[in-house]
């Protein structure tokens, strides 16, 4: 009796096991689909070929293939990463595919913008683009890509605006810049030192959706900032708590909000309006006019979207 009982435990131990493995190869053959979810913005140009097969990295495995970088990327809310390499027909040029899933717009701007210096070379490609050295990165709605050509004889920068055109095409939803962009003013603006901060902007991790750009006027640098909030009740929770953590004897109501000195950026000037947050800091002794008149400036463009 005891033998049958074991003989029966046995078949369903083996079946389990079975079962299990289905499972486990089902899941993979699953994973295997899911791995390919970017794979139709990949290319196809008749003189290149794929050399090898793509491979794609996901949140968890993201530093296997950007070690010491994977940090930023995740700090914007990264989905999916797929890099493929190509190789020119009947010659050894190489040029290598990195598509960025970055979930929204806003998030690919961000990782796109704090990578990006005012100085480079910028071309028209997607919502923007820069040429440096033998490689190009880009904008395209949620998506940032970076190419970079090996051993193209100087012909770099024509095979990566060719793969950058193919890509592009591919991309159904095209955004612009985030809209809020527009609400800084143009005058003194240093063209495209715009920069977005998903979390901990200005150092705070409860200030989130943060926009920074920089302005030069004869005398004086400064920045200006925008933070978006979820709702009107939190974006005023979010004044109250910035407003908190500096020096309270320190803050000056002012008719458009408020003014104080800070350690790290000299004079601030900031307002909430609606469920915005907007400001001028690092505004130094004796321009106090220039810090207002932005305020002012920042309140009515906001208005104004």
């Amino acid at each position: 009796m005891k033998i049958l009982m074991a003989g029966k435990n046995v078949k369903i131990f083996l079946a389990v096991i079975l079962c299990g493995s289905f499972l486990c190869v089902n899941s993979i053959l699953t994973e295997g689909k899911n791995d390919s979810a970017l794979g139709f913005l990949l290319p196809d140009i008749a003189s290149w070929k794929p050399a090898e097969s793509p491979q794609n990295y996901f949140p968890e495995n993201l530093f296997e293939y950007i070690n010491g970088a994977a940090e930023i990327y995740l700090a914007y809310d990264f989905k999916e990463l797929i890099v493929a390499q190509y190789e020119r027909r009947d010659s050894e040029f190489n040029v290598a595919v990195e598509i960025y899933d970055m979930g929204n717009g806003k998030n690919s701007f961000g990782i796109y913008s704090v990578e990006r210096y005012p100085d480079n070379k910028f071309i028209s490609v997607g919502t923007q683009g820069y040429l440096e050295d033998e490689a190009l990165n880009f904008l395209v709605g949620k998506y940032y890509i970076k190419l970079l050509c090996f051993d193209c004889n100087g012909n770099s920068d024509d095979y990566l605006k060719l793969f950058a055109q193919e890509i592009v095409k591919k991309v159904k939803d095209k955004d612009a810049f985030p809209v809020l962009l527009k609400a800084f003013p143009k005058e003194g603006l240093i063209p495209n030192t715009e920069k977005f901060f998903l979390r901990n902007f200005m150092g705070y991790d409860f200030l989130h959706d943060g926009y920074l750009a920089i302005y030069r006027l004869e005398n004086l640098d400064f920045d200006c900032f925008l933070i978006e909030g979820e709702s009107e009740e939190k974006t005023k929770q979010m004044l109250r708590q910035y407003l908190d953590a500096k020096n309270k004897e320190n803050i000056q109501e002012i008719p458009m909000g408020y003014c104080f000195e800070d350690r790290y950026y000299h004079n601030i000037y900031i307002a909430r309006v609606g469920n915005y947050i907007c400001g001028v800091m690092k505004i130094e002794e004796g321009f106090k006019e220039v810090g207002e008149r932005y305020l002012k400036t920042l309140i009515q463009n906001l208005r104004n979207i």
